[in-house]
C-alpha cells in the first residue's frame, strides 16, 4: 500500500466535514489528507452504511474517523471502512462532547491508555490500511507529561501508524465542547517534546493552526500538521497548500475557477435530491478581501436555503464577486 503523505490534513469536525465539504476541499488541494466526521461503531455496524460512509472517489486520499471503545466492534467497523476503500482508519480519542462521554469514547479514553492500545491492536489485526489515533494532551487534572506519554506508549506498542495530537487538554468537567476548542491553552512544545522522544513514530500536530506559514514552521518539528476551523471558515487558504507545502502546482489559480469546477458536482447532487444549502454552506468563506465577497455570502445565505433552490443561485452569487481570475494575494505565499 502506498504510504500516505501526512504533511498536511484537514481536521475531522462534526457537522462539517461531510462529503460535500470534502469534495469541495479536494478541488482546492489534491495533496491534503481529508477526514470524515466521526462515525460511531454503533452507526457503522447497525446504521445506514451507504448514507453514513459514502464518498466520491475524487476525495482520495481520505481517512475515516471512528468513535468507540470496544476492540471487537472497532475491528469490525474498521474492516467495513477498509473494504469501502478508505485510505486510513482513525480512532477518536479527543472529542469532549457529552455524547462521547456517555458512550465511553472520545477524550475520556485518555484515562484508559491500555484500552486504547487494545483497540488499535484489534483494528490493526483486522485491516491492512493504516490505523491512526487522534488525541488531546490529557483531560481534566491529568499531567500532560504523564498522560500523553502513557497513551503514546500504548498506541506505539499496538502498531499505530501515526498519532495526531490536538495540543490542548480537554476539560470534561467544567467546559462545554465549544469552550474546549479555545479555552484550554495550546502547548505546542509538549508535542515537539513527544516527537523528540519518539522519533520513529509519525506525530501530527493539530490545534490553532490558522495559516500555511504556521504549518510550515511546525513541520520543522513534527511530521505533519492538521488544520481545523481555518480550513472551513476560510477555505481560500487551501488553494495554496499544494504549491507551498508539497511543491506541486495548485489545482486552480483563483477561487472563481474553483467555484466553476464545483458547479457540475452541485448540479449532479441536486439531481440526486441534495439541498443547495448543504453544499453552498461550505463555500461561504472562499472569497476574502475580494470586492463583492459580502454580497456573495449574503446572496447564498438568503437564497440557498429556499425550497427548490438550484445551481442558478450559486451562479448569481458568483456574479457578484469581482475576481479577474488572477491568483488571489492570499494564495501566493504561506
Amino acid at each position: 500500500m502506498t504510504q500516505l503523505d501526512r504533511r498536511f490534513s484537514v481536521a475531522p469536525m462534526m457537522a462539517w466535514t461531510d462529503r460535500h465539504c470534502r469534495y469541495f476541499h479536494r478541488l482546492l488541494t489534491r495533496r491534503a489528507l481529508l477526514y470524515t466526521e466521526m462515525v460511531t461503531t454503533g452507526a457503522v455496524l447497525h446504521g445506514d452504511v451507504a448514507r453514513l460512509l459514502a464518498f466520491d472517489p475524487f476525495e482520495h486520499p481520505l481517512a475515516v474517523q471512528l468513535g468507540g471503545s470496544e476492540p471487537k466492534a472497532l475491528a469490525r467497523s474498521a474492516r467495513i471502512c477498509a473494504d469501502l476503500g478508505y485510505d486510513e482508519i482513525n480512532l477518536n480519542v479527543g472529542c469532549p462532547s457529552d455524547r462521547v462521554q456517555d458512550g465511553r469514547f472520545g477524550a475520556c479514553l485518555m484515562a484508559e491508555p491500555q484500552l486504547v492500545g487494545d483497540c488499535v491492536a484489534a483494528m490493526k489485526a483486522a485491516v491492512s490500511a493504516p490505523v491512526t489515533v487522534k488525541c488531546r494532551l490529557g483531560i481534566d487534572d491529568q499531567d500532560p507529561e504523564v498522560a500523553l506519554e502513557a497513551l503514546t506508549q500504548a498506541v506505539k506498542a499496538a502498531g499505530a501508524d501515526a498519532l495526531i495530537v490536538h495540543a490542548r487538554k480537554a476539560w470534561l468537567n467544567g467546559l462545554s465542547p465549544r469552550e474546549n476548542r479555545d479555552v484550554p491553552p495550546l502547548d505546542y512544545d509538549r508535542v515537539f517534546r513527544l516527537k523528540q522522544a519518539h522519533p520513529r513514530l509519525r506525530i501530527i500536530l493539530n490545534g490553532g493552526v490558522e495559516t500555511l506559514e504556521d504549518a510550515a514552521l511546525h513541520l520543522r518539528r513534527v511530521d505533519g500538521v492538521m488544520m481545523g476551523r481555518a480550513a472551513y471558515q476560510e477555505p481560500w487558504r487551501l488553494l495554496a497548500v499544494d504549491p507551498v507545502l508539497f511543491g506541486a502546482p495548485a489545482p486552480f489559480v483563483s477561487a472563481r475557477d474553483a467555484i466553476e469546477a464545483f458547479m457540475p458536482y452541485v448540479e449532479r447532487e441536486l439531481a440526486r435530491g441534495a439541498r443547495l444549502h448543504a453544499m453552498t454552506r461550505h463555500v461561504l468563506g472562499l472569497f476574502r478581501a475580494v470586492p463583492g465577497a459580502r454580497a456573495f455570502r449574503r446572496h447564498l445565505a438568503q437564497n440557498a436555503v429556499r425550497p427548490g433552490a438550484d445551481a442558478s443561485v450559486l451562479r448569481e452569487a458568483l456574479s457578484l464577486v469581482l475576481d479577474t481570475r488572477r491568483q488571489l494575494p492570499h494564495t501566493a505565499a504561506a
